[in-house]
């Protein structure tokens, strides 16, 4: 929404002018002239301050009687802030005001941002300490799991080899035995064989 500056012409008497002490803007704003009794003429001006910053399209404006006329008063993008008057002139110089204008960019509704908030935290999002780190370091050069996976996977069935060999061992020396199958080889066999299942079985 434009802000707007209202200026009362003819209210109180002939000529009569009223304006406020003072206006605050964040960018371009309207001088509403509001004329309550016979046809006028309003004549604005901008000082030097604001007139860095903005512009009249005219100076000059004829207010029809008991009607209005609205002029805009244009702020550059991105001013910086100025204090500066406005001049308002009735009736070829039968009343003159001064307002003081404020021109801010920015200052409504402005909201402070911690740069801190842009940086990424650690955690599993980023590699300080989160699960990202340690699966990139983990990873091997072509792109298989690291060094200390491979480690971790041959101890896990390690002692399920030994148990699978031994089986094996004995399963061979009960056929191989002098005089046939030896019982006590082949019961062991069997033992060493449902230790390995149950391992597994357990992983």
């Amino acid at each position: 929404m434009t802000d707007r500056l209202v200026a009362h012409i003819n209210r109180t008497a002939i000529h009569s002018l009223e304006v406020p002490d003072s206006f605050e803007t964040e960018g371009s704003f309207v001088v509403d002239l509001r004329n309550e009794g016979e046809a006028t003429h309003v004549h604005l001006h901008l000082d030097d301050a604001l007139s860095e910053v903005a512009r009249l399209d005219a100076g000059n404006h004829y207010v029809a009687g008991d009607s209005g006329r609205e002029v805009r008063v244009h702020v550059s993008p991105g001013a910086e802030p100025v204090r500066g008057k406005l001049k308002v002139v009735t009736a070829y110089g039968a009343e003159t005001r001064f307002v003081d204008v404020v021109v801010e960019p920015g200052r409504k509704g402005s909201v402070a941002v911690d740069p801190e908030l842009s940086k990424p935290r650690g955690g599993t999002g980023g590699k300080p300490g989160g699960e990202s780190a340690r699966g990139s370091a983990g990873a091997g050069r072509d792109g298989g799991v690291g060094l200390d996976v491979d480690l971790q996977a041959v101890v896990a069935v390690l002692p399920a080899v030994v148990f699978g060999l031994v089986a094996v061992i004995l399963a061979a020396g009960a056929v191989l035995a002098p005089g046939g199958t030896d019982v006590t080889l082949a019961l062991l066999a069997v033992v060493a064989g449902v230790l390995t299942a149950g391992y597994l079985l357990l992983q």
